[in-house]
């Protein structure tokens, strides 16, 4: 009963700091972790301890899964120097500079211990970096580049991070294995990835009961993970190709009926679950605390300050170097070929540099060492890197998530109506095949009425276009009957049938040429999946009205 006791108080208590922080223009993730340390620091406040495995099921999986239904494909691709170079070599850098400065100020520190708190503070992590994000409109590449590195940079570290603890425990590590194994475990982990989303689509394209739905997607999301573990693969790449190429066939084969309350659904459950992972993070702390000295508490405190310096450090050095260097090129290339190529912003450059936050990931990651107490399978220096991680998840959602914003505003970056181009272009387009479909069909005015909506829909799209009417006229909810003056009749059995084919085959026309836009990369998955929830609607609205006569 404390449990659960505990875990209502975290939900409401994550609730109201999320109003509050949405109120201050100030990310979320920050103000949970602040409650949390707030909750370790009291004499009566409970010691919470998370099961390492637990914490990455249960909380990286469904929101890394999450975030990578929505990542763009094509956008990835376009920017994918920028994320591998984060992903990567960031990363790298990070692992480096981290063990560097551990050992510098505590020599006795054991290389193992070393390369394992720097695996751990390594990656930004998808939770954080997502929950962040999602308030802010930042430009459509910065934002690419963000949540694409998210998804990919924690498999690198977390790779060095199992080298280093299998060097702890058996004294030994050899460099030349280090490259097979991540390009076997990177291959196999896609492969598993994609035939667990075959997998998935066969059984969830047969389920049409709404709770059932849900469930399974859920049911899922978990087993993928838990499958990718037992292999000895990287739970992080499987989930995050499986959700990419889920999101490029379920919407052809998912009802709007269970897509649109099934999208509800993972939304409160994503922020509950950042709800918890926040505050239960910070609640970490206080068994640590416990077991230090004042001396070591300082000597420990001095470590993490270090470290947190390090990796900011590291970080903004790679991201602006990049950005050099591509700018330098981009020059270079213009010269040879005699035309202009695109330059990465340095406004651009610091917001990703600064855009730093980490999460659960650092935690949990933390949290599956062996015990350092004693035992055969003790790890050195296990309370220096938990309590160096805490420092570094608060640390970095405190100075760069609540500092973010007020650095977007400084140098004046905004959104640059990317994703907001390609939905009006997406209108157009899927009205222009609704009206395609519906000409010439057999349903006298009613048809008509049908017509005239879709052509008014295409007008309002195209550039130029006059502005959604808001009184009268046809309706601005997408799928809406047009009002009609006078009074209602009953139709004709052979006219609302024809109506309804029409309206069917329109509906179909319209989600046929919007996936045909992002499969040739017109549009992205942002734009794409913005109309989708705007024709879930309308069939939606057009189903109900059918069944109702």
């Amino acid at each position: 009963m404390v449990v659960f006791e505990l875990v209502i108080a975290l939900v409401f208590l994550g609730a109201l700091l999320a109003a509050w922080a949405r109120r201050m223009n100030v990310p979320y993730p920050a103000l949970l972790a602040l409650a949390g340390a707030g909750l370790a620091l009291l004499p009566d406040a409970p010691s919470v301890t998370l099961d390492p495995e637990l914490a990455l099921a249960l909380f990286v999986a469904p929101v890394l899964l999450d975030a990578a239904f929505d990542a763009s494909p094509r956008d990835l691709k376009e920017n994918w120097r920028a994320i591998t170079g984060l992903a990567l070599v960031a990363v790298g850098l990070t692992v480096v500079a981290a063990a560097l400065v551990a050992r510098r100020l505590i020599p006795d520190l054991p290389w193992s211990a070393a390369v394992a708190l720097g695996a751990v503070v390594a990656p930004p992590d998808a939770a954080a970096a997502t929950a962040v994000l999602r308030q802010l409109r930042p430009p459509h590449r910065v934002l690419v580049i963000l949540e694409g590195e998210s998804l990919f940079n924690d498999a690198t570290a977390l790779l060095v991070y199992r080298l280093a603890v299998a060097a702890a425990a058996t004294g030994t590590f050899s460099g030349w294995h280090v490259v097979p194994l991540l390009a076997l475990v990177s291959l196999g982990s896609l492969v598993l990835g994609a035939v667990l989303s075959r997998v998935a689509l066969l059984a969830l394209r047969r389920v049409e009961d709404v709770a059932t739905a849900v469930i399974l997607q859920f049911v899922s999301t978990f087993a993928v993970w838990l499958i990718a573990e037992r292999l000895h693969l990287s739970g992080i790449i499987t989930v995050v190709v499986y959700a990419i190429l889920l999101a490029r066939t379920a919407p052809d084969q998912t009802p709007a009926r269970i897509r649109i309350p099934s999208y509800a659904v993972w939304e409160v459950v994503v922020f509950v679950l950042n709800v918890l992972a926040f505050i239960l993070v910070g609640l970490q702390l206080k068994p640590i605390v416990q077991r230090l000295d004042r001396a070591t508490l300082v000597a420990y405190a001095t470590v993490a300050g270090a470290v947190l310096a390090a990796i900011v450090v590291v970080r903004v050095l790679w991201v602006m170097g990049y950005v050099a260097a591509a700018r330098w090129r981009g020059r270079r290339v213009r010269e040879r070929v005699g035309r202009p190529a695109w330059y990465p912003s340095f406004r651009g450059a610091a917001v990703v540099g600064w855009c730093g936050m980490r999460g659960i990931v650092t935690l949990a990651a933390a949290l599956a060492l062996p015990d350092g107490r004693g035992g055969p399978l003790a790890f050195p220096s296990r309370d220096l890197i938990l309590f160096t991680a805490f420092a570094v998840v608060l640390g970095t959602l405190v100075l760069q998530g609540v500092t973010l914003a007020p650095l977007m505003r400084l140098l004046g970056l905004e959104d640059d109506g990317t994703v907001e181009r390609e939905v009006w272009l997406a209108r157009a387009e899927t009205a222009r095949a609704a009206l395609a479909a519906v000409d010439g069909a057999p349903g006298g005015a009613m048809v008509e009425l049908l017509r005239r909506k879709y052509a008014d829909r295409l007008r309002r799209a195209e550039p130029g276009g006059a502005a959604p009417a808001t009184g009268g006229g046809t309706s601005p909810v997408p799928g809406a009957a047009p009002a009609t003056a006078g009074p209602a009749r009953e139709p004709d059995d052979g006219v609302e049938a024809g109506y309804l084919a029409a309206q069917r085959r329109a509906h179909q026309a319209q989600r046929r040429v919007l996936s045909e836009l992002r499969a040739r990369g017109v549009i992205g998955d942002d734009a794409f999946h913005r109309v989708e929830e705007e024709l879930d609607w309308a069939e939606v609205n057009a189903e109900a009205m059918a069944r109702s006569g």
